[in-house]
């Protein structure tokens, strides 16, 4: 119904009035009356008739206008043989896709992270991969991973990870879907949390370092020969002070640990021995220095172990000291007793900082059963020193890193390295390229050069998405 059609029946409204309202005998006689009423009615006949035609307009427009379809619409085209026809028809609406937990988890996440690389020249030469060991130019899936973490209100914690870039068990030029931390953490009291699974055991700054957190695309050698990396175990760990004293709760954390000792994703322990692992943290300084966020972290770490034939004790990188100078994994002859140490410092001043790791490791042979360990007794030390300053703030960084191993099985064996990098945050950590140029040089072949050249040169590009 318009404007019109109810300005129209306002007009009746008078005339109405004027009908029925009584006429002063003073003034009128009843032939007059009756004339007016007649024109009334004449009048009022006249008004409904307008308004009959106005309803019959109405409704025509009514008919002819196109029903409002419910939901989303989108425009169909038919043809009939003759002529194509376009009208609107519904969109069926579809259902959100959502995601419910099945326990009674009060946080559930679902995350991951894909690092992509492009490797050329003398592909991982710094860890001793050259000469009958040498690598070839390649694009590498470096790590792509998904995880599932998750807490409980009974004061628990998870996470679930697994790593698509694993070997499968079938060729190592294969990859397959291999686990990487597997655990759960009790942590209702802070200062100490119990964490059972499969995580890194916590030895080695660097290596307890994210690996997409690092400054430089790939850890150190020293790193990578030493630390235990994932082992499967339990931990009592925490910060002593979280309650009593608050405002410093990061000023000491330790970590103690048991393990099987003979690395990841392995359900069965080498003998009845294992891995004795701890690490204690001590942040002495965290604040303002010249307005910017800065800290002091110092470390130190320990671990035993007791292994039998067979065990690869260099599963991550290499240990082995080949006759042309190369290195590769360490698998023992025989059985034997390692113990290391490693002591780290981390200084953080505002854009900048200084990051430097010693590790040194104890191989001992066992006689067990009478049968001799098969090999002779080494000592293995390294370091590395790194440095890095952001050039534009939170965006460009520029990193430079110093590295060097002794395996200590021949005479001259070390390996050294530099490494000069810059990493360029696009969202953080969590779209970052980062390029590397790294020089190698070995001392072993430097002293025989009859094996070849004993320099190396190799560059290192890589996309990191997390999500």
């Amino acid at each position: 119904m318009n404007k019109r059609f109810l300005l129209r029946i306002s007009s009746v409204v008078p005339i109405l009035l004027l009908a029925v309202q009584p006429l002063r005998a003073e003034t009128s006689s009843d032939s007059d009356r009756i004339a007016k009423l007649e024109r009334a009615v004449e009048q009022l006949q006249q008004r409904n008739t307008e308004l009959e035609a106005e309803v019959k307009g109405l409704k025509k427009q009514t008919a002819f206008a196109p029903v409002p379809a419910e939901g989303p619409t989108k425009k169909q085209v038919t043809y009939d043989g003759k002529t194509y026809v376009e009208k609107n028809v519904v969109v069926p609406e579809k259902l959100p896709v959502y995601v419910v937990p099945r326990g009674s988890e009060i946080k559930l996440t679902l995350g991951g992270f894909v690092q992509i690389n492009f490797e050329d020249g003398d592909v991982q030469a710094f860890e001793g991969r050259f000469g009958s060991n040498a690598l070839k130019d390649r694009f590498r899936l470096r790590r792509a991973r998904l995880n599932l973490t998750g807490e409980f209100a009974e004061q628990f914690d998870f996470k679930v990870e697994g790593d698509f870039e694993q070997s499968d068990g079938i060729s190592s030029n294969r990859t397959d879907f291999s686990g990487t931390d597997i655990f759960v953490n009790w942590h209702q009291y802070p200062e100490a949390q119990i964490k059972i699974g499969q995580w890194k055991a916590p030895f080695g700054l660097e290596q307890l370092t994210p690996d997409t957190s690092l400054y430089v695309i790939e850890r150190s050698l020293p790193t990578g020969a030493i630390t235990p990396e994932r082992q499967i175990g339990v931990q009592l760990w925490g910060k002593p002070f979280t309650t009593a004293w608050p405002e410093q709760k990061d000023l000491l954390t330790y970590y103690a640990g048991i393990f099987n000792g003979n690395g990841r994703n392995v359900s069965i322990n080498d003998n009845n021995n294992f891995m004795y692992v701890g690490r204690l943290e001590l942040m002495p300084f965290k604040g303002k220095i010249l307005g910017q966020d800065s800290s002091l972290k110092l470390g130190g770490d320990v671990f035993n172990s007791r292994d039998d034939a067979g065990t690869n004790i260099s599963p991550v990188l290499t240990l082995k000291v080949n006759a042309d100078g190369s290195l590769s994994s360490f698998t023992l002859p025989g059985a034997d007793e390692r113990t290391a140490w490693s002591v780290d410092a981390w200084l953080k001043l505002g854009p900048f900082d200084l990051i430097g790791e010693y590790l040194e490791e104890y191989v001992d042979g066992r006689t067990v059963n009478g049968m001799s360990p098969g090999f002779a007794d080494f000592t293995t030390n390294g370091y590395y020193v790194e440095g890095a300053y952001f050039l534009i703030p939170k965006k460009l960084q520029a990193a430079v890193q110093w590295q060097h191993l002794n395996p200590g099985q021949k005479g001259n064996d070390g390996i050294e390295s530099i490494t000069g990098g810059l990493n360029y945050y696009i969202h953080g950590d969590d779209i970052k390229l980062m390029v590397n140029y790294i020089h190698t040089w070995s001392d072993f072949r430097q002293a025989n050069p009859s094996l070849g050249g004993d320099n190396f040169d190799e560059v290192i590009g890589r996309v990191q998405l997390m999500f």
